[in-house]
């Protein structure tokens, strides 16, 4: 018995990964945990950006669990996905419900029995066993280089194992799992790349009673389960972007004030659209740190005493689920209106995260709250709105008593499910929001303050508030279409017309003068193709991009000579096909517009490394020189970018030289060789210790490392020609 209860000890040590955070400083407890073989595949190549678990949901902390960082806990769901700190996914979760469960581990008779795929825990192997796990492709994506290296984020994260030139979806999770009670589920993820269809997945569910309970398939149940529900949960949060930066409540990041709403699920909460569904989102909600709930809707950057200019809003995001078809039963494989029949909002720390399958209490807990039903005030109601629509009461401050806030659950069921019985569940999971460039917009007019404002509708206002809440809560009407176009391509077959495939390869080569780009034809090439559109931002890679170049059938090109970049800068690219849009027939319902050319995902062709200017080396000394000089950290903007605000640059060297710097009493505090046979030297003021430099007078020595000749065979330099300049940084 004592040895029983050793290795009960050890086992649970082993498995359990857990970790709590002091609640003196508001944070709650947390344990993240998976058990068993778990795998991770991404979709990467759309607007909306996802990682997937073999569990068939995905966890708090599932991906990334042994970092125990609150940074970590917003992790998925990121869109836009070229700009950092973007996810919104906290974590989410499938559970499946019967009644009567003869357990035939146990040995008992369940009232209740539930397998759960999270919200904070998979047991893989003992209550949740992965069949397959598959990414599928359309087409291999491109070959990205930049000055020789690979330089695209899909080569680690678009890893294809298999290519399917047939399939609808560009890419397509398929991923099947087997559960303790008896169920297998089948869930398909199709993703989208075309511009319209770009930030939402779908999730084809089926659920189906053969009866394995074990990852061989070996041991198998022969029985009718009865009462059986099929329960999701999607915990989001807002504030990721401004808690990285410094500027937002912990507990926002989390969702602690993440305000949950929902129309269709019962018919005081009717649908707002002709074509009828149920749909379930989330958002940001003011907290009650801010100054006021109009000034906080949006989150802009307030500092206690003014919004930051040069800002964005970090909560301006909506996002949530539509219920695209449900089977009426499994001998009725038609769509039932009536589901999902639950639709609760759930307590994020509180309702029901227990994970023993064998505790029979938890389970008649769990089971009682999946079959709840529609709560009579959707959350947003609870909280409270004006009379516009938007949040009237700080969230975290109206006493619904979960310290980790809200998110929305919805149940589909019950059913009776013979053996081989199956239910088919079709759920869409959006993203939508006003985009960067407007985000930027409306705070510079808002801190301008020069009414009048203009609405979305046309219409103006002299009230800054209200224009800035008013486009912000757009983005719930964007978010709206997203669902109605999801659920139109659901509803043709998946026969929304396909963009162009991109470029097979995409070149960039950093120059003296120019920066030179050069890509192959896609490897299938449609009759409507119109030739490419090519992008470029400067700086850094997660920031708006600008179009340099476009070309079509009549004078189409395969490369391109960027002469307009300066020098000390970094430069990022993608490159796009497009089509002449003929395929395009438009939608005026869905807000598509007729003719508009179709363009392939720009992340096919991203760039993660920089490319810039470099100067052919020089045959004088005499031509070195350091640029700014002086630095002051003031002009920083002016320099070389506010993104690289510490960079200084040597121009005019040989090609292949060592640079020392000293300080004015003659402390050498950095070396560079510079070895890449360019004229230019980028410093990013840092000592070898990576500490940036203060305030003061330096000195740059140069020597050259090695006898150099020209092209003709002169000495231009000999190993130990030498020379110095002085500069001055002002910080």
């Amino acid at each position: 018995m004592k040895g029983s209860i050793h290795m009960i000890k050890k086992y649970l040590l082993k498995v359990v990964i857990g970790f709590s955070l002091c609640s003196a400083f508001g944070i709650d407890t947390i344990y993240a945990q998976v058990t068993g073989p778990q795998e991770i595949k991404w979709v990467w190549v759309s607007q909306l950006r996802n990682w997937f678990s073999n569990g068939g949901a995905e966890i708090e902390y599932g991906r990334r669990s042994r970092a125990f960082t609150t940074t970590d806990q917003l992790d998925g769901l990121k869109w836009p996905a070229e700009n950092i700190n973007q996810d919104v996914l906290v974590g989410q979760s499938v559970w499946i419900g019967t009644t009567n469960f003869a357990d035939p581990v146990d040995g008992r008779t369940f009232p209740h029995k539930v397998a759960c795929s999270g919200r904070l825990f998979i047991y893989l192997g003992s209550e949740i066993f992965p069949e397959s796990f598959s990414l599928v492709g359309k087409f291999n994506h491109p070959s990205v280089l930049v000055d020789g290296m690979h330089a695209s984020d899909l080569d680690p994260n678009d890893v294809l194992d298999d290519v399917q030139d047939t399939l609808k979806a560009d890419r397509m999770i398929y991923n099947k799992i087997h559960t303790s009670i008896g169920v297998s589920m089948t869930r398909k993820v199709l993703a989208f790349t075309q511009q319209y269809n770009d930030n939402y997945y779908i999730y084809e569910y089926v659920f189906k009673n053969d009866g394995i309970i074990d990852g061989s398939g070996q041991r198998k149940l022969n029985k009718t389960l009865t009462g059986v529900i099929f329960h999701f949960q999607f915990r989001l949060g807002f504030a990721g972007e401004s808690y990285h930066q410094g500027w937002a409540p912990t507990g926002a990041s989390w969702g602690l004030n993440t305000i949950n709403d929902g129309f269709g699920q019962d018919a005081a909460h009717p649908c707002p659209f002709p074509d009828a569904f149920t749909a379930q989102w989330e958002y940001y909600g003011p907290v009650s740190a801010s100054p006021g709930v109009l000034v906080d809707i949006g989150l802009p950057h307030y500092t206690g005493q003014e919004i930051m200019p040069g800002s964005v809003m970090a909560g301006t995001k909506f996002a949530g689920v539509a219920v695209l078809y449900a089977d009426k039963s499994p001998q009725e494989h038609i769509n039932d209106p009536a589901q999902p029949f639950d639709t609760q909002y759930m307590g994020s720390d509180q309702d029901g995260q227990g994970v023993n399958q064998y505790d029979m209490a938890l389970m008649d807990s769990k089971y009682k709250f999946m079959s709840k039903g529609h709560p009579a005030q959707t959350h947003a109601e609870y909280v409270g709105k004006d009379a516009n629509g938007w949040p009237a009461r700080f969230p975290t401050t109206v006493g619904l008593g979960d310290p980790g806030g809200y998110a929305s659950a919805q149940g589909y069921g019950p059913y009776t499910l013979n053996p081989d019985d199956s239910i088919r569940i079709v759920i869409a999971e959006g993203i939508n929001s006003i985009n960067r460039r407007l985000n930027r917009e409306i705070i510079r007019n808002y801190i301008a303050n020069t009414p009048p404002f203009i609405l979305p509708n046309g219409s103006t206002t002299t009230d800054r508030n209200t224009y800035k809440n008013t486009w912000v809560f757009s983005g719930k009407d964007s978010l709206f279409q997203t669902f109605r176009r999801a659920r139109a391509n659901y509803q043709s077959g998946y026969a929304i017309p396909a963009p162009p495939q991109p470029p097979k390869t995409f070149q960039v080569t950093s120059g003296g003068n120019k920066i030179t780009l050069i890509w192959e034809p896609p490897e299938k090439i449609e009759s409507n193709f119109d030739g490419y559109r090519l992008y470029r931002a400067e700086g850094r890679a997660d920031t708006t991009y600008d179009m340099i170049f476009e070309c079509n059938k009549n004078n189409l090109a395969n490369s391109y000579e960027d002469r307009n970049a300066r020098r000390g800068f970094n430069y990022f690219y993608y490159i796009q096909s497009k089509d002449d849009g003929t395929t395009n027939p438009g939608s005026a319902a869905l807000n598509i517009p007729a003719g508009e050319p179709l363009v392939s995902s720009k992340f096919y062709t991203m760039t993660n490394h920089e490319a810039f200017l470099t100067r052919p080396s020089e045959k004088q000394l005499s031509e070195i020189r350091v640029v700014p000089n002086p630095y002051n950290i003031r002009a920083k903007d002016l320099q070389f970018g506010k993104d690289t605000p510490d960079r200084l640059a040597f121009l005019g060297l040989p090609a292949y030289c060592v640079i020392k710097i000293y300080t004015e009493t003659g402390d050498l505090i950095q070396t560079i060789n510079h070895i890449s046979g360019s004229g230019d030297e980028i410093w990013n003021s840092a000592t070898s210790s990576e500490q940036i430099v203060v305030s003061g007078l330096y000195i740059a020595y140069f020597e050259v490392t090695q006898d150099i000749y020209s092209d003709s065979g002169e000495l231009i330099f000999r190993k130990g020609d030498n020379t110095f300049r002085k500069f001055i940084i002002i910080r």
